[in-house]
Order: structure tokens, then C-alpha cells, then sequence
């Protein structure tokens, strides 16, 4: 069966399940803003109860996201939570914790080396590679145009 290309677009545009882009919208926008109020909560917390200097409470708020991405993943629950806040999780610092942990929980079965180990970054491997070979790139064309 030959179909061209706007007969088909047509086709699968009747047939694909329509999402709610404003309550998506809202959801990812809340649970974000969730996200990031916390952080900024356990900031203040660290600074004003334990008397940490700016750089120390930001630095231990930072861990203590990551390890709550991390617990929250091993259990199930980033993903409900993902599930329901959609871009909203993806907050980078919890977003890129549960990339890492996700594929290490998963292929846990096939040992450290060949399953851990070979398979931790998939997800967030190219992140890691084309982040730093993007902030290069801007580097080089940054320092080139200061030296003009």
C-alpha cells in the first residue's frame, strides 16, 4: 500500500491520543517549583540551624537532592512521581540523579562490572559528553572573540 506523506500525517493525527498540554504544563511547572522550593528550603535550613556559610548549606543542599533522587528512585517512586509531573522532574540536578541510579538498578542482575558499570551511563552518558563538548566549544569561540 502506497500512501504519501500528508495522507498519512492526516491519519496519524486522527489516531494519536491528544494530551493535555496546559495541565501537563501546570503539573511539570508545580512539581519543578516543588522541587527547587525545597532545595531552597533545605538551604536556608542548613545556613540558619547549622550555622553553615552560603557555599557549605548550597553544597550540602545539592547532596541531599541527589540523594533523595537517588532513594527515590531505588524505591519506585521518581518514576510515579515523573509519571504525574512529567518535564517537572527533570529539575537537572534530581533529573540527572535518577538518569544515573535508574539504569544501575536495572541491570544490577548482571554484576558490577558488566552489568553496573557498562550500562550506569547510558542515559546520562551523552549528557555528560555532549554538555562538555558543547562548553568547549564555547570556551574556544568565548576566548577567541575576547581576543579580537
Amino acid at each position: 500500500m502506497n500512501i504519501d506523506k500528508k495522507t498519512y500525517r492526516r491519519f496519524a493525527d486522527a489516531h494519536a491520543p491528544h494530551s493535555p498540554m496546559a495541565k501537563n504544563c501546570l503539573f511539570a511547572f508545580l512539581c519543578g517549583g516543588g522541587i527547587c522550593t525545597l532545595g531552597q528550603a533545605l538551604r536556608q535550613g542548613y545556613e540558619t540551624f547549622l550555622h553553615l556559610p552560603e557555599e557549605d548549606a548550597a553544597l550540602l543542599t545539592s547532596m541531599t537532592l541527589i540523594l533523595l533522587a537517588v532513594v527515590l528512585t531505588a524505591f519506585g517512586v521518581f518514576d510515579r512521581i515523573a509519571k504525574f509531573a512529567g518535564a517537572g522532574t527533570l529539575v537537572p540536578i534530581t533529573g540527572f540523579a535518577n538518569a544515573v541510579v535508574s539504569p544501575a538498578i536495572d541491570s544490577h542482575a548482571e554484576g558490577l562490572i558488566l552489568g553496573v558499570g557498562a550500562k550506569i551511563f547510558t542515559v546520562a552518558g551523552p549528557v555528560l559528553l555532549y554538555g562538555t563538548l558543547a562548553g568547549t566549544v564555547y570556551g574556544v569561540i568565548y576566548a577567541i572573540v575576547l581576543m579580537l
